[in-house]
Formats: C-alpha cells, sequence, structure tokens
C-alpha cells in the first residue's frame, strides 16, 4: 500500500563518482538517486530541505579523495540545482563521507537536520535505491534514534549495477552483528573502521593467497 505521508526533509546517499580526466562525474546510480529526490518534491509541497550526502565512497577500495567541490554531495548538489530544485526546497550537502554510516554521522554533525523533529506524521525521507533502504534504516534508527514509523522510503530506479559477491544483503548482515549493542556515533565508527580494514585484508588473500594455500588448492599438497 502506498505510504501517503509526506517527509519534510530528504535525505539521499550517493553512490559513487567516477574521474573523468581532471573532473568527476555522478555514476547513473547517484544520478538517479538525484532524480528520484527531485521528483519527490515536485510531487510533495511539503518538502522544505533536501540533504545530498557523500564524500568518496571509492575510499573504501583506496581511492583518493576528489578535490573541493568535486565529492559525491556536491556533484549532486550542483545537479539538482541546474535542475531548478532549489525551486522546490532549501538545499545542503554534506560532503566528508566515506560511507553511509559516515553519511548519517556527518549529516547530524554538520547540523543539517537541526530545527526538524521526525516521527510517524513527520518522517524523515531517505533516498536510495530499494536494495539500500534496509541497511540505511538499519543505520538510521542507532545515530538518529529513529523508530521505524518516523522513516520513509523513497526509492530511486535505474543506473545500479550487479554488486559483486560482497552484496548489499551481505553488507546488511555485516552491519547489523557488526554494529550489535551500540549506538554512540563514535563507537559505530571505529568498529566500521575495523570491519572495512578486516574485509581489505581478506580481499588480498583471495587475490593472493600465501604459497602454502596455493600448492593445497593445486593438489601438491603443503611443502614438506
Amino acid at each position: 500500500m502506498e505510504d501517503r505521508r509526506t517527509a519534510a526533509v530528504l535525505l539521499v546517499f550517493g553512490r559513487g563518482v567516477v574521474g573523468a580526466g581532471e573532473h568527476y562525474m555522478l555514476t547513473p546510480a547517484s544520478a538517479a538517486r538525484v532524480q528520484a529526490a527531485a521528483d519527490y518534491a515536485v510531487a510533495h509541497p511539503g518538502v522544505s530541505r533536501i540533504v545530498f550526502t557523500g564524500g568518496w565512497a571509492e575510499a573504501t577500495e583506496g581511492a583518493g579523495q576528489p578535490p573541493a567541490g568535486w565529492r559525491e554531495g556536491d556533484l549532486m548538489l550542483r545537479e539538482a540545482r541546474a535542475a531548478g530544485l532549489d525551486r522546490y526546497a532549501d538545499l545542503r550537502a554534506e560532503t566528508r563521507s566515506r560511507s553511509t554510516l559516515e553519511n548519517l554521522v556527518h549529516t547530524v554533525e554538520d547540523g543539517l537536520l537541526d530545527g526538524y523533529a521526525f516521527d510517524a506524521v513527520h518522517p524523515l525521507g531517505l533516498v536510495s535505491h530499494r536494495e539500500h533502504l534496509p541497511r540505511i534504516r538499519l543505520l538510521a534508527a542507532k545515530v538518529l534514534a529513529l523508530p521505524a514509523r518516523a522513516l520513509l522510503d523513497v526509492s530511486a530506479t535505474g543506473g545500479e549495477t550487479p554488486l559483486p559477491w560482497r552484496s548489499e544483503r551481505a553488507a546488511r548482515v555485516i552491519a547489523r552483528l557488526g554494529f550489535l549493542g551500540t549506538r554512540d556515533p563514535a563507537a559505530l565508527l571505529r568498529r566500521e573502521r575495523r570491519m572495512v580494514a578486516s574485509l581489505r585484508r581478506a580481499e588480498r588473500l583471495l587475490r593472493n593467497p600465501p604459497k602454502e594455500l596455493r600448492r593445497t588448492r593445486d593438489g601438491r599438497g603443503p611443502a614438506g
């Protein structure tokens, strides 16, 4: 059944940037999320603010940060203004984050939700692709201390490509287990950094297994 409530604030989550020479551009998935926010704001006059979040999600793969003005939040904000979305709502951007958790933590730290109270009647709108929204809800409940009824999904369509083995579902399970038992933002960020570091080590081992493991896989048995 369609949710007929209107979100006063939309929180838009980025899906990466692509380097193009000295410049950067949004991935098709990020552009689709900007479009979803625009469509929602035009159809719901009650939206008063839209916050675009994202610094450089590719940092989890070791990529360096784009220069100031070319991060996810910057590029989404620029695209939204070019489309005239500032006629419908106050547009803001958070540009420091490297993950979904950091999107939420830094949005709060930067005061981009100050002055708003979210509840079942006036929910916070979460804009992303359908597969990403359950994990956002999980993290928003911790960082923002909001119940499920105070959150409203705004799904984007198009632009998304299938993820590798480290799928969104796996990421959600890891987040649920890894963040169990804490709501403190600093503690959540420390846990996330440890999890990312462990994941990188595991991926390096999969790409370059130790000689002993390679011998076993080749059927030659351990060295002796």
